[in-house]
């Protein structure tokens, strides 16, 4: 079964799966594109699922869209102005990115989640599970209408992150000095408003705070207790720590069993954000004649858990990779059927069991390509029987006339001339270059060959 590292536990934990395991992946913010930085978390889901689903258990997945409550009411105003600059309303606005969003995770090979619940048609479910923590004295309402929760009826706050109440200072919140608040950490559930974004409440009208949407979501479509919960690291702190509080308090039981992260992504040693301008689409990627899958590569190539430094090189690398891949299935699938190579098989599937370790998995898969002592046949069942963890479509070139990828052509003139002159070195070196980008090349007495 599926070990992955449990951020609260601080340890490597097998995830105890019956028939089912139900998982929650906190959802993008849909005012805006999802950059490949954005897009690391959710291959972290895909991967979670493909992988226990390989071990036949079922996984019911729940994965929010914010379009509301993490705005201020300067942050709604912004979004406000974005709109009548693009021409739509909020809601095409938000409907807009998020159908951008579902392409890219669809371009990704990532399997759509069960539920996709937008937070601006689940407002009534927060304002019921906020009601609930005022009944049982775990948040407070003030005079101008606005509920904060109250942090100090949860002793326990801080489990996953170490950011404990007692060394908690003021400062490190950006809200941190407020006289409406019983105590500094403590977080608005509900916000006054009289804008756009807003709703009518028991407390005034108003919109809700952030965090509470992910609660509210989770307790309704996965139940009151569930399997795994996956984010960031950068939400660790605080949106984890106050939705582990919320959802707690509301059912008076620890509700997420597993809470499991991915690390940063850097692009080119620089964090990827808007505000650095530093942000790679993968619609970016597209344009400069990769292909996106090579994205998904680049990730597998490093675990989940290690910060990352995503550049053009290593893109390149992932393209070259998955191209010559599929050639070489294409290639082995025109050999006769044999069974496929168990030994090698069981221990990718093993490593994939490990926290998730991709990057021996591939060197397992690249062994396994460069081993001759296994017959074409198996490669090919082998492949095609792990892709579908990889998710790379290495299937895709089967039955299809061979046609040299771009640039191929002149490195294998190159390689004639070099041969022609007795450069036996430079030939080897264009010959590894060409197999690089998937094409192999082989020597006969009539002239150089390729496939």
């Amino acid at each position: 079964m599926l070990r992955i590292y449990d951020t609260r536990a601080r340890q490597v934990e097998e995830i105890a799966a019956g028939r089912a395991v139900r998982m929650y992946t906190c959802g993008p913010t849909v005012y805006r594109h999802a950059h490949v930085g954005n897009l690391r978390t959710y291959l972290l889901s895909d991967l979670i699922r493909r992988v226990l689903e390989r071990r036949r258990v079922r996984v019911l997945a729940c994965q929010n869209i914010t379009d509301v409550g993490h705005l201020t009411d300067a942050g709604s105003d912004k979004v406000l102005e974005q709109a009548r600059a693009e021409g739509r309303s909020v809601s095409e606005l938000a409907r807009f990115y998020e159908d951008a969003f579902r392409n890219d995770t669809s371009t990704l090979n990532l399997r759509p989640p069960e539920h996709t619940p937008r937070a601006s048609e689940t407002v009534d479910l927060m304002i019921e599970l906020i009601a609930k923590l005022i009944e049982r004295g775990h948040a407070y309402e003030v005079p101008d209408g606005s509920v904060f929760f109250d942090v100090q009826t949860f002793p326990t706050y801080g489990e996953i992150s170490g950011n404990r109440l007692d060394s908690l200072k003021p400062a490190h919140r950006i809200d941190a000095v407020d006289p409406r608040k019983r105590f500094h950490a403590d977080w608005a559930l509900w916000k006054p408003s009289s804008g756009d974004l807003t709703w009518d409440s028991p407390w005034g009208r108003g919109f809700p705070g952030w965090h509470v949407e992910c609660s509210a979501m989770s307790l309704r479509f996965l139940g009151s207790s569930f399997e795994i919960h996956v984010g960031g690291i950068d939400l660790r702190f605080p949106h984890h720590e106050d939705e582990r509080a919320q959802s707690n308090s509301a059912t008076g039981h620890e509700v997420v069993r597993h809470w499991v992260h991915g690390e940063h992504l850097l692009f080119d040693g620089r964090k990827m954000a808007k505000s650095t301008g530093n942000v790679v689409l993968l619609s970016d990627v597209a344009a400069a004649g990769l292909d996106p899958l090579a994205v998904r590569m680049a990730f597998l190539e490093h675990r989940y858990r290690q910060q990352l430094n995503l550049t053009w090189d290593t893109l390149r690398a992932a393209d070259r990779t998955v191209r010559r891949w599929r050639a070489r299935v294409a290639e082995w699938s025109e050999s006769p059927s044999a069974p496929m190579a168990a030994d090698y098989a069981e221990r990718v599937e093993a490593a994939f069991s490990d926290d998730l370790d991709t990057p021996s998995a591939l060197r397992i898969l690249r062994d396994l390509e460069r081993d001759e002592s296994v017959a074409p046949g198996a490669k090919f069942e082998t492949f095609l029987h792990l892709d579908q963890v990889l998710g790379l479509d290495l299937s895709t070139e089967i039955g299809k006339a061979r046609v040299l990828p771009p640039g191929a052509g002149e490195l294998l003139a190159a390689r004639d001339r070099a041969r022609e002159a007795r450069d036996w070195e430079e030939a080897d070196r264009l010959r590894e270059e060409l197999a690089e980008m998937g094409v192999r090349v082989a020597d006969t007495p009539d002239g150089q060959s390729w496939t």
